[in-house]
């Protein structure tokens, strides 16, 4: 059973039918009914009150601490909290749902819009400058908007963006973002293929330099859209992920949204 259907089949079982939806969902979305915000965990998670949490899909805001032993706040954390209490809280939204639709915590993955006059939530918190695009490989729905309404806010330097901890990395300083989600943006030294996986280096070193590295799996993703990972040699492009330590500092590449080709 699809897991949206699975979803559906669970709120009827346990008697909680689904509301209607006020508003009309963009073109790639399924419906996933509405429901009352009545608390904002943080700048990208909130409660209805039927009791669903709802992660906000496509975007990352700055974290809270949220009970993790020896979690840092983030800069910005509590202020992006409040914007987003400021647009939805004791409001009604209705949820979109773009790809898998709950995540391994058991919260809902959708796009949220403000009822009754349809206001994006995600768009919102992007345009301004309170949050980062975030996409998964099967959740990758209005990238291509996302990515639109983060750029805005990142020219502007609004919100996050006017601060260095959120302050797009070159290869030389990736490593300075080991264990944290970070932009990074360079020139392609050399692309090439090794047992099943692809590496784009961004230095001459393999051993000691930043690199993205794209799995099998991956590399599945980026053949079933038509492109060849070799292409990114030479091109000057910016990768978003999780900073890891691997022979240097690395970020695993998933899926295509999480490289823009920076033009020059």
């Amino acid at each position: 059973m699809p897991s949206v259907l699975r979803f559906l089949a669970i709120a009827l079982i346990v008697g909680k039918v689904l509301p209607s939806q006020a508003v009309e969902l963009p073109a790639g979305l399924m419906p996933g009914g509405s429901g009352r915000v009545v608390e904002v965990v943080d700048g990208d998670t909130v409660r209805l009150a039927d009791g669903r949490e709802v992660r906000l899909v496509g975007i990352q805001a700055p974290k809270l601490p949220l009970g993790r032993p020896n979690f840092p706040t983030w800069p910005m954390a509590a202020e992006v909290k409040a914007a987003l209490d400021a647009l939805i809280l004791k409001r009604d939204v209705a949820l979109g749902f773009g790809g898998r639709d709950h995540d391994r915590y058991g919260r809902l993955l959708a796009h949220l819009f403000r009822e009754p006059d349809g206001l994006w939530v995600q768009g919102e918190m992007l345009s301004r400058g309170l949050a980062r695009v975030y996409t998964f490989a099967d959740n990758r729905a209005l990238a291509h908007d996302l990515f639109a309404h983060e750029n805005e806010a990142r020219q502007a330097r609004r919100g996050i963006w006017a601060l260095d901890y959120y302050a797009i990395l070159t290869p030389e300083n990736a490593g300075r973002a080991l264990d944290q989600y970070a932009l990074i943006e360079g020139r392609v030294v050399r692309a090439a293929e090794a047992h099943g996986s692809a590496y784009l280096n961004f230095g001459s070193d393999w051993k000691t330099d930043f690199t993205a590295v794209i799995r099998s799996a991956g590399l599945r993703v980026f053949a079933k859209e038509g492109i060849d990972v070799a292409a990114y040699q030479g091109r000057r492009i910016r990768v978003r992920g999780w900073v890891e330590s691997w022979n240097g500092p690395m970020i695993e590449i998933t899926h295509p949204e999480q490289i823009e080709e920076v033009m020059e």
